[in-house]
């Protein structure tokens, strides 16, 4: 039997520059505080925080901190991977706090397009999942009217005024063919857009060679965080192409019963996922089957 390991398998560029970041402030012993889970994924936010740092979960928990007065000296809050929005930048500056951005340059960009683009005039149309922290973060940045559309069904509903200038945008991890669908809609009602692809070129590679790898398998494996994006979107390519696919966020929760039959077990996983975790998986796959 043969295993696999997709080529573009775990922590992306973006993913790895927060966390280096963490554990680098780490090292000036100062209390380390991220604003949000600084990735997706419970098992780096769990070794993180044994390590003593902090998830700040929202802009009211940031006021309660500056009351209890954190020391700038003493204390850094470090900016997630997925970015936040303008005002939550603004509210860390107004209290004079230290800050680190490991936002995503990727995301990073899209901030600035929406901003540049909004104070145009230009309705914003976000193409995501209105409830992911990226997207919460990139609506952020839109000074006008800016909406979220993540199904081809809500891009048919979508009305605005004929004479409205949209751009759109979209969640670096949104699947590519479904933006394309969505922004095909746009087009055929005419209105006066500007496209945008920001899907994060990893994501694309990614999703490409889960879908060529699971097309070959008899098993797939999809290692990743329960809240992970774009885990799940792997697991739902896969699964299409790869009937025996699992899902799942560490070795602990593998449950493998392989017939004789299978010749090849292929394993990817998201952009937040460590290494040691792709290559425990990957260990006990080849040595037990």
């Amino acid at each position: 039997m043969e295993v696999v390991v997709a080529k573009s398998a775990g922590f992306c560029f973006g993913v790895k520059r927060a966390v280096d970041a963490v554990y680098e402030q780490l090292e000036t012993g100062k209390t380390i505080h991220t604003y949000g889970p600084i990735v997706h994924n419970e098992e780096v936010v769990k070794a993180l925080e044994e390590r003593g740092v902090k998830v700040i979960e929202d802009e009211e928990e940031l006021r309660c901190m500056e009351r209890e007065t954190l020391n700038p000296e003493e204390g850094t809050i470090i900016i997630r991977a997925h970015g936040v929005p303008r005002k939550t930048y603004d509210l860390i500056h107004e209290r004079g706090l230290e800050c680190i951005d490991a936002t995503c340059p990727f995301v990073s960009h899209i901030h600035r397009l929406l901003n540049g683009n909004s104070a145009k005039g230009r309705h914003i149309i976000i193409i995501g999942n209105e409830q992911h922290p990226e997207v919460i973060g990139i609506k952020g940045w839109a000074s006008g009217p800016v909406s979220v559309i993540e199904t081809k069904e809500q891009a048919e509903d979508f009305l605005t005024k004929k004479n409205e200038k949209l751009f759109i945008v979209s969640q670096t991890t949104f699947n590519y063919k479904k933006f394309q669908d969505v922004v095909e809609i746009f087009r055929k009602k005419g209105y006066d857009i500007i496209v945008a692809n920001t899907i994060c070129n990893a994501t694309e590679e990614r999703q490409k060679e889960a879908v060529d790898l699971a097309a070959k398998a008899d098993v797939m494996i999809v290692i990743g965080g329960t809240h992970s994006s774009n885990t799940r979107k792997l697991y739902e390519l896969c699964k299409s192409e790869c009937e025996n696919t699992y899902y799942i966020q560490t070795l602990d929760d593998l449950q493998l019963d392989l017939p004789n039959s299978v010749e090849l077990v292929g394993i990817t996983a998201g952009a937040s996922t460590p290494n040691k975790i792709i290559e425990e998986v990957q260990n006990y796959v080849r040595i037990n089957f």
